[in-house]
């Protein structure tokens, strides 16, 4: 059985048998055991993987035996490890997300994918190192909406083009979480923090993952829709502002769920509001920051999967058909929704036409909270 036909027959059994009680199960972390979201119900539903689905087939056709020769994949590719380009430290969300993209696809591809941090200047760094990469298919990187979107917007001047990086696919998103020190802050709602900070502006401060992160706008736009003041206190990184938190040295953290939810769930850190639309499978219980007073406010970060321009088209085509069929396999789709994330998946299309919508959208929210790099 060749390649397409197995990542075909992978993808179909795994979406279009799914939807049964036994979808719903335990898994296991090294905190304990914790739900895992219903996958026909809950973030990762049945058109998502119907969604999956069909782009893993119109991939997987382009490398079928009939297509003409010049849809051939280049002949021994790949012949040796690749790597993937991750523009975050390690410990935080982006890196997660990305080690677990790295270790699915080379299973798909028949050769390891090694993960590899480039942090600083909120991806700006990695991104660029990236765009400058041999378009041979052994550079990937590992795109986030703030190199992807929003970092056009922020930044008055780049050393990247973001449309030098081809979309291949989406990974997954996720909501932010507006956090603080369970055993030291006395807040316990959203409503009581900014309560606190219109009685003495300026006085209490919040930390992000860095400058230009959505992280870090996501608290601009906080206090631009709840008109208060809070100092911003960018750090090195998801863990480091959490680690920061925690030692007491400021008053809320703001991060992506899949960093903080395993601290949330062990009661060192208080969730006072997720950032999506709606309250997340993961977390249930913390509510919307749109339900408590700010109405239609929604933030969230997404990853997904990219090449340097220049890459050939084919190899562009079988590494979506690899992610596609990564994602289509249950045990991957449980371990990103266990970290507060959903799956997402689709043709490398619909990923660039989601990247311009998104660039629309945080270019407007930039320009409303007035929200600008130190």
């Amino acid at each position: 059985m060749d390649w397409t036909t197995q990542c075909v027959g992978q993808a179909m059994k795994a979406c279009l048998g799914s939807g049964s009680g036994a979808d719903r199960k335990r898994f296991p972390s090294r905190e304990g055991k914790y739900p895992i979201l219903d996958t026909d119900h809950g973030h990762a539903g049945a058109a998502e993987r119907r969604a999956v689905l069909r782009a893993l087939a119109a991939s997987a056709l382009l490398l079928l035996p009939g297509r003409a020769a010049a849809q051939a994949v280049p002949e021994g590719w790949p012949s040796r490890a690749l790597r993937l380009i991750v523009p975050f430290p390690p410990g935080g969300a982006t890196d997660l997300l990305a080690r677990l993209l790295a270790d699915r696809l080379g299973p798909q591809l028949g050769q390891a994918v090694v993960a590899e941090n480039r942090g600083g200047a909120a991806g700006n760094i990695a991104a660029e190192f990236a765009t400058r990469a041999p378009p041979d298919g052994y550079t990937l990187f590992f795109g986030t909406v703030g190199t992807a979107s929003i970092n056009l917007s922020l930044y008055p001047r780049l050393n990247y083009r973001p449309e030098d990086l081809i979309p291949i696919a989406l990974w997954a998103d996720l909501p932010n979480a507006i956090s603080v020190a369970a055993k030291i802050s006395p807040y316990q709602t959203l409503g009581q923090l900014i309560e606190a900070a219109r009685a003495r502006p300026g006085a209490l401060s919040f930390a992000s993952a860095g400058s230009g992160t959505t992280l870090h706008l996501t608290g601009e736009l906080l206090k631009a829709k709840a008109g208060i003041d809070l100092l911003h206190v960018p750090f090195r990184g998801g863990q480091d502002s959490i680690n920061q938190l925690l030692g007491g040295r400021v008053d809320v953290s703001i991060n992506n769920l899949p960093t903080a939810i395993a601290l949330i769930r062990a009661g060192e850190m208080r969730a006072l509001a997720v950032t999506g639309a709606s309250r997340s499978p993961a977390i249930p219980e913390v509510p919307t920051v749109a339900e408590q007073g700010l109405p239609e406010f929604e933030a969230t970060s997404w990853f997904g999967l990219q090449v340097p321009r220049g890459t050939p088209e084919p190899i562009q085509a079988r590494l979506n058909a690899a992610l596609n069929a990564a994602l289509a396999d249950p045990q991957t789709r449980e371990r990103i929704e266990h970290l507060g994330a959903r799956p997402r998946g689709g043709t490398a299309e619909e990923y660039a036409a989601f990247i311009r919508t998104e660039q629309v959208k945080w270019a407007d929210i930039i320009r409303r909270s007035g929200a600008q790099v130190d």
